[in-house]
């Protein structure tokens, strides 16, 4: 038998124990931080802007984990306290290395897991 949660109002649910709790898995700082990131980087050296989940339309994964590679070498030399650089001489800060590290990450695993559903 399932145990129900009654609350003052005289509404019930049932218990919530065995649900994931996507409030509390995720930061909220760290969602508007990376939040912040994909905004800036929807903009295309052509001026034109990106749709934010176009990433969504596939990437290879190899892409992505090259690309995962140079941020995390960036966030690893921030790490270390040295100055760190894109490719083009623009100075790499901590939360941007970190955020394409996670986009990387995301996109990878976004990828897997379309794979595997389409089998």
């Amino acid at each position: 038998m399932t145990e129900i949660r009654q609350f003052e109002t005289g509404a019930n649910r049932d218990l919530a124990d065995h649900k994931h709790d996507y409030e509390g898995f995720f930061s909220l700082p760290v969602m508007r931080a990376y939040g912040a990131y994909m905004h800036t980087n929807r903009k295309l050296k052509d001026g034109s802007l990106r749709d934010s989940d176009n990433w969504q339309n596939g990437i290879p994964k190899d892409v992505y984990m090259k690309s995962a590679y140079r941020h995390f070498v960036d966030w690893w030399s921030l790490h270390r306290g040295y100055p760190t650089y894109d490719f083009e001489g623009k100075e790499v800060e901590m939360r941007e290395a970190i955020c394409g590290l996670l986009f990387n990450a995301m996109g990878y695993l976004h990828e897997e897991i379309s794979e595997e559903s389409r089998y």
